[in-house]
């Protein structure tokens, strides 16, 4: 049987890469040398796989057919957006089929992948703890606009996906990492806003027909909206959503569904799916060791893990 030897929830950003500080005195200092510490850890740890839960910035995702859950079983790539790892990364192919079964079986249709392709919303939080050369399971979670799990439905999604991990029958050590943004409010996403502009529409539906040309139009767009200070992080919920990760109670969260979510958080702030996977299905609170409202970045940066593991 695996040991879940521990769960790493954190942000990603591209101003990560795209805006790094000169210090930890600079904004998103304090995230980057506790990503490092992280890291650290991890090595001592030395985990056998790494199962990485996080969403698709439409960069292999669109809506000719969005799938609410997906998972890489054989090959996958790194986009390479952002300044992210691009090219092979390493799949547990064992590990992911055994995961897929054990979701299967409680009733959780994935969309399964023989050659993924992964943008920053994994790489980036993977390759901060892990480095690129541990084996991982990719799991996607849509979390842009419908098809959107229910946040109840991702509970029950990570208390299934921690009892794939525990039933399966290779031994090792695994470690969860959920990666997602906290609160931070983006463009619509949702092709059915009609303020949402044609020619972004269209790349939304119809960017698979050449993605590498959609992105970039795109990044020159994302780096435009860096480096301002009055952009809108709603710190104060942030850190109760971290509180109540910390009680192991996130009833409350689920709770507020979509609309109370993009209300308190944005419309990026539905990323936290992905940390309720994670703490669902390592079954232990969160100690959350860092945050950090980094306007600069438009994204609220928090940080936090746990190795308290029953």
């Amino acid at each position: 049987m695996s040991e879940i030897i521990g769960l790493v929830a954190m942000s990603h950003s591209p101003f990560a890469t795209l805006l790094p500080p000169d210090g930890p005195e600079q904004p998103g200092g304090r995230f980057l040398a506790e990503a490092a510490r992280l890291s650290r850890t991890v090595a001592r740890l030395a985990p056998d796989a790494v199962v990485v839960i996080g969403p698709d910035h439409f960069h292999a995702n669109f809506y000719d057919a969005m799938p609410p859950f997906l998972i890489g079983v054989e090959h996958a790539v790194g986009f390479g957006d952002f300044g992210s790892r691009s090219g092979p990364l390493p799949i547990a192919g064992e590990l992911a089929w055994s995961v897929y079964d054990g979701l299967t079986r409680a009733g959780f249709d994935l969309s399964l992948s023989y050659s993924l392709t992964v943008d920053h919303g994994l790489v980036q939080s993977y390759e901060m703890v892990c480095g690129t050369e541990i084996p991982m399971v990719p799991l996607v979670v849509n979390t842009a606009a419908p098809p959107l799990p229910t946040m109840e439905r991702c509970i029950g999604f990570g208390r299934a996906l921690g009892d794939a991990l525990r039933g399966n029958g290779a031994a090792g050590r695994v470690l969860v990492i959920a990666s997602g943004g906290l609160s931070h409010w983006l463009p619509s996403n949702d092709p059915r806003d009609p303020a949402m502009a044609e020619d972004r529409r269209h790349s939304v539906i119809h960017g698979r027909e050449d993605a590498r040309a959609f992105a970039a139009a795109r990044e020159p767009r994302v780096r435009a909206m860096g480096g301002d200070p009055h952009a809108h992080v709603n710190s104060a919920w942030d850190r109760w959503f971290l509180k109540q990760l910390g009680t192991g109670e996130a009833e409350p969260i689920a709770a507020l569904g979509d609309a109370g979510l993009e209300e308190q958080a944005g419309s990026g702030g539905h990323e936290i799916r992905t940390w309720l996977i994670g703490h669902a299905a390592v079954r232990a609170p969160l100690v959350w060791t860092s945050y950090e409202p980094v306007p600069e970045w438009i994204t609220g940066m928090g940080l936090g893990a746990t190795f308290q593991v029953p």
